[in-house]
């Protein structure tokens, strides 16, 4: 199973938790790494996304089509790794699958499923995370990362 791992860009502060929107950086970020998707992605992505405001944006640069978005409260509300993989069916899902999300969750998932190293994994601001697993297996390897090229920070 493929399983990208999309942190959400920079975003502004002073709103609300949810409702805060991307920086002009962060979308600068957001457009780097969705054009980089845009040509490498897995056919038949299942895309599955926190209802941040923030996420919403960074996976919009990929995809503008919000019907194919999955909204995923457990992906803002704090869930464990474990109860994300079961959302998602890891590993043993018919699809590739594209989580947009928080720090430190992403790693966290990260963490556990590449051997859960004692410090998790921390992803720059826009990063992707390109995870491989084996059916019935929960490892996984690492297959790429993505960074912008324009960032600022953690």
């Amino acid at each position: 199973m493929e399983l990208l791992l999309w942190r959400h860009a920079d975003a502004l502060s002073g709103a609300s938790d949810i409702a805060r929107e991307l920086s002009p950086l962060g979308q600068i970020q957001a457009q780097e790494v969705a054009s980089w998707l845009e040509t490498h992605a897995p056919a038949d992505l299942r895309l599955v996304v926190s209802p941040a405001v923030r996420t919403r944006q960074t996976v919009s640069c990929f995809c503008g089509d919000e019907t194919r978005l999955q909204f995923c409260a457990p992906l803002f509300d704090g869930a464990t790794p474990e109860a994300i993989l079961e959302i998602i069916a890891w590993p043993d899902a018919p699809m590739p699958v594209l989580i947009v999300g928080h720090q430190p969750l992403l790693g966290a998932i990260a963490a556990h499923l590449l051997g859960n190293a004692p410090f998790p994994p921390s992803f720059r601001k826009g990063a992707l995370w390109w995870l491989r697993g084996e059916p019935g297996q929960n490892a996984a390897q690492l297959v790429h990362v993505v960074e912008a090229q324009t960032h600022q920070g953690r």
